[in-house]
């Protein structure tokens, strides 16, 4: 798998990083909307994780912009106990509250949506 992961915070994007690469996986880092955009608008990628809230873009404006024309799942995060995943207004394929109760779940969860 290829992945994309846009987090504004270091530990979240090492942790997602380390798990997939671990696996064999393929792993590219943003650390805020502006950068995953122009990220995800340049290469292809089978999952991008993006965090909900972060500088720049946030994780439903940089889905937005990016617009329907692509193919990769889509998983937004939020440590924000009051974020209402329906309220995004954006199609994406899976809503995971941060902190990951078992971050090693992360490659189960992909996995099934590539499935």
């Amino acid at each position: 798998m290829k992945i994309l992961i846009v987090d504004d915070e270091p530990l979240i994007r090492r942790s997602v990083s380390r798990v997939f690469l671990d696996k064999g996986h393929t792993v590219d880092v943003a650390e805020d909307g502006v950068v995953g955009l122009a990220s995800w608008q340049a290469g292809h990628y089978d999952i991008v994780f993006l965090d909900v809230l972060m500088p720049g873009l946030t994780g439903p404006q940089v889905i937005s912009q990016r617009g329907e024309d692509h193919h990769s799942k889509v998983i937004l995060m939020s440590a924000y106990a009051g974020t209402e995943p329906d309220k995004f207004g954006v199609h994406y394929d899976l809503f995971l509250p941060k902190p990951f109760e078992d971050i090693f779940k992360l490659i189960t969860f992909a996995e099934g949506l590539l499935t």
